[in-house]
């Protein structure tokens, strides 16, 4: 399946880095070899960042339908003809008006089953909330065309995966939005894309409090012990291997995180500051949870970098090769759920 497999890319805000990283992607031998590129944009934005970023002469193939997508090239769908005032480096409401439209018809093509999955460029989710767009980002806008799927923002890496339980809101709105129902919510959502995105067995979960030192036994807050351990409790009666609340600094600080297979944050500078401190550049954002899998490398739009040739394609490539692995991994592990026989079959090959 692999050589087959379509993975689409949204071209991010033209004026960013996207397109660089992406176009020095695409340069690695093993990309072709093992995928099928498209991305949803213009082969003229395309070839201008081509031309800016100093990539070699490239072989791509344009076409207006993921049906028309040719194995061994880059292919470009267009997703618009208009001619578009690329200004690199500066954020603007044409960067942001063409991010949705790439966006837009991305997703389409991922819910429709046209592509595999989708790798999302970076956006700069102030100028395309001025140009129209009503979602705090990618992936509450991918979240919100799913049926009856709860959404979970995973950053992954091969040693560590943190989910949060809120992801873009302010701080001031993060305590309100911790209850119980949805810690335990992001707790199954964690557990299930370990089993079957990432193929461990039985997970084993830590869960970080919402206060300094978890709350202190109500000193420093009730978060904790009112809505955060209750939730650990049940996701422990229904079988979830769920430990804490621990205290975010103390946790990553001694290096417990290495004692567990995934981690909980209460919000999003709780989990992603850790994260990018141990591994920014190797690090992939995947939205666990739907139907569909969506991935994104874990920068954003650097624009000081657009256009001087010099941004770092690194978490692009470790995206896409990891979008590569949730996908056979998704495969084999709904086989393996659905059909006794063949699970038997893939433990015994796994086994040797």
């Amino acid at each position: 399946m692999e050589n087959n497999t379509i993975i689409g890319f949204t071209t991010g805000d033209i004026n960013g880095i996207g397109l660089e990283v992406f176009l020095k992607t695409i340069q690695d031998d093993r990309v072709l070899d093992r995928c099928i590129p498209v991305i949803f944009g213009s082969s003229k934005v395309v070839s201008y960042h081509r031309k800016a970023a100093g990539v070699p002469h490239l072989n791509f193939n344009a076409i207006t339908e993921v049906s028309q997508a040719k194995p061994g090239k880059l292919n470009i769908l267009n997703a618009w003809e208009e001619e578009v005032k690329i200004s690199l480096g500066e954020p603007n409401e044409v960067g942001g008006e063409y991010a949705i439209k790439s966006l837009e018809a991305a997703t389409k093509a991922l819910y429709d089953g046209e592509i595999h999955a989708l790798i999302t460029l970076p956006i700069n989710k102030d100028v395309i909330s001025k140009s129209g767009f009503e979602f705090p980002g990618h992936t509450e806008y991918i979240e919100s065309k799913a049926t009856d799927a709860e959404a979970l923002m995973l950053m992954v890496n091969e040693e560590l995966k943190i989910g949060v339980v809120t992801g873009h809101m302010p701080l001031s709105e993060v305590s309100g939005n911790i209850t119980k129902k949805k810690v335990l919510s992001r707790i199954k959502i964690l557990n299930q894309t370990l089993k079957s995105d990432f193929r461990i067995n039985k997970p084993k979960i830590a869960v970080l409090g919402l206060n300094p030192h978890a709350g202190d036994n109500g000193k420093l807050g009730n978060e904790e012990i009112e809505r955060i351990i209750p939730a650990i409790e049940e996701a422990k009666n229904q079988g979830i291997v769920a430990l804490g609340p621990y205290s975010a600094d103390g946790f990553f600080g001694s290096g417990n995180h290495k004692k567990f297979d995934g981690v909980l944050a209460m919000f999003h500078d709780q989990g992603l500051v850790p994260f990018k401190a141990l591994s920014f550049g190797k690090g992939v954002n995947f939205t666990a949870g739907l139907p569909v899998i969506r991935t994104s490398p874990d920068h954003g739009t650097a624009y000081e970098l657009a256009g001087k040739k010099e941004a770092n394609p690194d978490s692009l490539r470790e995206t896409l090769f990891t979008t590569l692995d949730i996908i056979k991994m998704r495969a084999e592990y709904r086989e393996l759920t659905s059909n006794p026989l063949a699970s038997s079959r893939l433990e015994n090959d796994r086994n040797g």
